[in-house]
């Protein structure tokens, strides 16, 4: 991790001169140049005293990714198959798990269905690219067609089918994480 340029990023986020930053801290405007070219380091408790009048803590600062994927290609989906239960899911973000929300392209075969979910903590969000679907929920049924969309909580137990003639694909997401 280049500490110095993280901190010149937050100072400057913060809207803060090297000066304003420095009196601050009660350090030299001279120091905070060091360190953000890297030509000192600080102490912990000369960082943890910079990283305070930044609004931030040492914490959160050393957890911080450097730069957060934005763009996920084709060739990192990731596929299953359940040939039983007559789906194929393509996980569209790699490690969604550690995410808030999980999108999936799930293809349902005629007369297949998804995997029961049980009940949980969240919520479900879908949008039929096309064909249609059953979205099962407790002892409910609400058809969705192509363009529409679905949201529920999850507390009840649920899952998607696909007893029309010909296959469904759905854009599915669940938060949190549950597939």
């Amino acid at each position: 991790m280049d500490i110095g340029r993280k901190l010149k990023a937050l100072r400057n986020l913060n809207g803060l001169t090297q000066e304003e930053l420095a009196t601050r801290t009660d350090l030299t405007k001279g120091f905070i140049s060091q360190i953000e070219r890297n030509l000192t380091s600080p102490s912990i408790a000369t960082l943890m005293d910079i990283l305070e009048a930044l609004g931030t803590d040492i914490k959160r600062f050393f957890s911080e990714s450097e730069e957060t994927k934005v763009v996920y290609r084709k060739d990192e989906v990731i596929s299953s198959e359940n040939e039983k239960l007559g789906y194929t899911i393509d996980w569209l973000i790699s490690n969604a798990q550690k995410n808030s929300m999980e999108p999936i392209l799930m293809t349902i075969e005629s007369g297949g269905k998804s995997n029961i979910e049980k009940p949980h903590e969240g919520e479900e969000f879908g949008y039929v690219l096309s064909g249609s679907i059953y979205v099962c929920l407790g002892d409910k049924k609400y058809k969705v067609n192509k363009g529409e969309s679905f949201y529920f909580k999850s507390h009840k137990e649920h899952y998607l089918e696909n007893s029309l003639k010909r296959k469904a694909i759905v854009l599915w997401v669940s938060c949190p994480p549950s597939f």
